[in-house]
Parts: C-alpha cells; structure tokens; sequence
C-alpha cells in the first residue's frame, strides 16, 4: 500500500532482547522479521510495518499500539502462555470490548474487538 500523508505508517518500538521479541510475535500474531544489524529488527504481515530497536536502558511509557481479534479470550490464554503480562484486564467500552498487555520486554500493546 501507497503511503498516505496524515496515516500511520510506520510504529517502532524498543526491545531488550530481538530474538525473544521476534519468536514471541512471530508465535502469537505470525509477524514476519528482517534483520538490520544487531540492534534493529523490522516486522510486517502485521497490518502495518513497524520496527524493534534494541535497548538496555528500562522500557517506559512505550506507545500504545492496539490490535484487532474476533476471540478476545482465545488471544489473551495465548499471550499469557507466550510470557505475556495481562496489564489491564478485559473491559468493554463503546464499540466493543479490549484488553492491554506487556510483551517480554515490556512494551504495552492492547487487542480489542467488537
């Protein structure tokens, strides 16, 4: 897809360790990885391309990025598997219903559905 002014584009996000990160995505969402040296890792087949920059400084305040799924549930009892960290537990709100979560390293990302 042609990039549009105004639209997301692109979302990167920190990580402490790129190969736990890119086994973890890989396994809960099947995004897609491309290695740029040691320190970056790209993803796509995400619905939008993004990137990991890897850090040793603590991750906070990181962007919330929120993802769509039919099975709420189905999707939460696999990230929890995966090591996820249930940060905000379901809850509804107009339109639909969501969780949030912390990633391996930290980051928050939330999944919602109608």
């Amino acid at each position: 897809m042609k990039p549009t002014n105004n639209h997301i584009n692109y979302v990167e996000f920190k990580s402490t360790d790129l190969e736990a990160t890119k086994t973890f995505y890989s396994n809960a969402f099947a995004w897609q990885f491309t290695d740029y040296g040691d320190t970056y890792i790209a993803f796509e087949n995400s619905g939008l391309q993004g990137g990991f920059e890897k850090t040793n400084q603590p991750i906070i305040n990181g962007t919330l990025v929120v993802l769509h799924h039919n099975d709420l549930e189905g999707i939460k009892s696999k990230l929890i598997q995966l090591g996820a960290t249930i940060s905000v537990d379901i809850f509804s709100f107009p339109g639909g219903k969501r969780f949030q979560f912390l990633d391996l390293s930290g980051n928050e990302l939330a999944i919602w559905s109608e």
